[in-house]
């Protein structure tokens, strides 16, 4: 396994998820502009001296008929202007790969500072329609065509594989969003910061809260979400220079310390024939969260102080608790029983909300959980700050468990 060499985060923006971009008449070009704009405030960078950009987005061609992303970096300042630029795609962890890409760039001594713009604005169609969007992330022909909301019922049967191996009840699962939401209340930018939230609501079977795909319902769920995040990547030569602009010590910047990027089959009934054998439901999940902790040089989930993970459902948080190491695989239950997700337990599992609390605008959501693991371990998170956070990692997936990438961020 390769070595990891010197890539600092040196912050970034987040804008509001809770805002609806199609209902203030703005073209997604603005998203990508107040990111970008408000990150080199934040972060006290000129324009000028940013070398290269990535833009991670999953369907801006469906979601807005408009595809050359990249190109709309250069859009934003005329400081751009003839910038290189490039625009990934991987379903839901497209702003990981961007991340990824960007930091091999740097690695690779092409560029000492990189801007990555993680974007989807999604609420310009019927939830109907960005439901069959959402279902061109799995194999659109055999596992998403003329099925209404395609991916609940996917990770609908992540829940009925765990069911069917080591048992599952639904009280867990509504713990699991009951702490992302009441977490969302604490992050200014949480698109369900001010919502209503219990466990007896997530847990209901009323019209308050229906299914939406076997036994997913609407409390299970993450949100359909617009948003942009901007963080800017630099090599070990720009952090120190910048650092001493900001009177800090290298030492207090955050860096990348570990990585981690599997790509399973795509089709879900595969994924689970594979591992049939398998302690773990998604080994290849498994196998990214463990390729950080390993170039990261930590050695279980113990040296880790918090995870910000991809609870597109229930389903998925609770297979991440075990595929991270917190439990034995199918002993999930033990970390929501004990409270241990909590930000102030033993593993804080989406102190910001996560998907299910903070927002899921698709292409960004790999680009802001980076963002916040950044913000834990400077001590910058505000109201959901984990205390004494060192090591922060993150688990973006796309698809049905299908792409997986993972950092560890730390100081």
């Amino acid at each position: 396994m390769a070595a990891h060499s010197d890539v600092y985060v040196l912050g970034g923006y987040q804008t509001d998820f809770g805002r609806n971009w199609t209902k203030e008449g703005k073209h997604f070009s603005a998203l990508m502009r107040e990111a970008v704009l408000g990150g080199l405030e934040r972060c006290d960078i000129a324009p000028e001296e940013v070398e290269s950009a990535h833009v991670g987005n999953f369907a801006a061609e469906l979601y807005c008929m408009q595809g050359h992303l990249g190109a709309f970096f250069t859009e934003v300042h005329p400081g751009f202007s003839g910038l290189p630029t490039s625009r990934h795609e991987a379903a839901c962890a497209s702003g990981s790969i961007a991340l990824l890409a960007a930091s091999a760039e740097i690695e690779a001594g092409r560029y000492g500072l990189q801007a990555v713009v993680g974007i989807e604005q999604m609420k310009t169609v019927s939830p109907a329609e960005g439901g069959a969007y959402l279902g061109t992330a799995a194999w659109y022909d055999e596992e998403a065509k003329d099925i209404e909301f395609p991916f609940p019922k996917l990770f609908g049967r992540l829940g009925d594989e765990y069911d069917a191996r080591y048992g599952l009840k639904d009280e867990h699962l509504a713990e699991i969003s009951t702490v992302n939401y009441a977490n969302a209340k604490l992050n200014p930018n949480a698109q369900t910061r001010t919502w209503y939230m219990n466990k007896e609501h997530a847990l209901c079977r009323t019209e308050d809260n229906p299914a939406v795909g076997g036994r997913i319902r609407i409390a299970d769920c993450s949100q359909v979400t617009d948003g942009a995040v901007c963080v800017f990547l630099a090599s070990r030569e720009y952090a120190e220079k910048w650092a001493r602009g900001q009177g800090k010590k290298l030492e207090e910047i955050p860096r990348i310390k570990g990585w981690g990027h599997n790509t399973a089959r795509l089709r879900f009934a595969d994924k689970v024939a594979e591992s049939r054998d398998d302690r773990y439901v998604l080994p290849h999940v498994r196998s990214t969260i463990t390729s950080a902790m390993q170039r990261a040089g930590i050695a279980d989930v113990n040296g880790i102080d918090g995870i910000e993970t991809h609870d597109c459902f229930t389903t998925s948080e609770y297979m991440a608790i075990d595929h991270f190491g917190i439990t034995e695989p199918g002993e999930s239950w033990k970390a929501v029983e004990e409270g241990w997700l909590e930000i102030d337990g033993k593993h804080p599992i989406n102190p910001s909300g996560g998907l299910i609390g903070a927002g899921h605008p698709v292409g960004a959501t790999g680009v802001r959980q980076l963002l916040d693991a950044t913000l834990q371990v400077s001590g910058g998170a505000g109201g959901y700050q984990v205390e004494g956070a060192r090591n922060f990692q993150t688990l973006n997936i796309g698809g049905s468990g299908t792409t997986s990438v993972s950092f560890v961020v730390g100081v």
